[in-house]
């Protein structure tokens, strides 16, 4: 059992350098995934990455999130396939499974649905759950800014570090952190996520 993330950035062309988001793009893989077989970019502004560890893939999916929307203008759109892993190729783009199958499925049902992260897995019933939860989240996740794009970023980097540890990486005060983060509603991304990971066990 895998998880696979499958993307693609919105409104990429907006940008006259691609450079900025693809660099952003690939540090955010890098950073979830240090084996570079088992991420890929494609077609300009799409991509997949491989999180072996299905209870990581909410959270991880969070961290793309936020790290594309720290560039000003550009949001992405996600989605998550849990399943069997039949074939493990050189690369990702040539491995295969349900994981695979349910995850470019799924990206291809967001640009109809216009909703920017969904799952699916084998279990029909917690599909649609966590996807009503999902849905729910995107409401404010999709308007992130940059400041609480950044945030969550830095605060899933480095969860245990206090806001006045957090002030001083980005060079500001705590109580401006302290608002970033109730901006960028991260108390309810720690719950999600919690929930998330208790949830998904019954796929184990």
């Amino acid at each position: 059992m895998t998880s696979i993330i499958t993307g693609d950035i919105i409104k990429s062309r907006s940008l006259k350098h691609p450079e900025l988001w693809m660099t952003a793009l690939k540090a955010a893989l890098g950073y979830l995934n240090s084996d570079t077989s088992q991420w890929e970019v494609y077609r300009g502004d799409s991509f997949q990455i491989e999180i072996s560890n299905i209870s990581k893939s909410f959270i991880s999916a969070v961290y793309i999130k936020a790290y594309v929307k720290m560039i000003h203008g550009l949001d992405v759109r996600l989605a998550i396939g849990i399943g069997k892993k039949t074939y493990q190729g050189d690369t990702i783009s040539e491995s295969n499974g349900e994981a695979f199958i349910f995850s470019g499925a799924t990206l291809e049902s967001l640009k109809k649905e216009k909703v920017n992260l969904k799952i699916k897995t084998t279990n029909e019933q917690l599909n649609e759950e966590l996807n009503l939860y999902l849905k729910l989240a995107t409401t404010f996740m999709d308007r992130w800014t940059v400041s609480s794009a950044e945030i969550v970023k830095l605060s899933i980097e480095q969860p245990e570090a206090l806001q006045q540890d957090l002030a001083e990486i980005i060079g500001t005060k705590q109580d401006a952190i302290s608002k970033r983060q109730k901006r960028a509603e991260l108390d309810l991304i720690w719950e999600l996520d919690a929930m998330f990971q208790q949830k998904i066990e019954v796929l184990s």
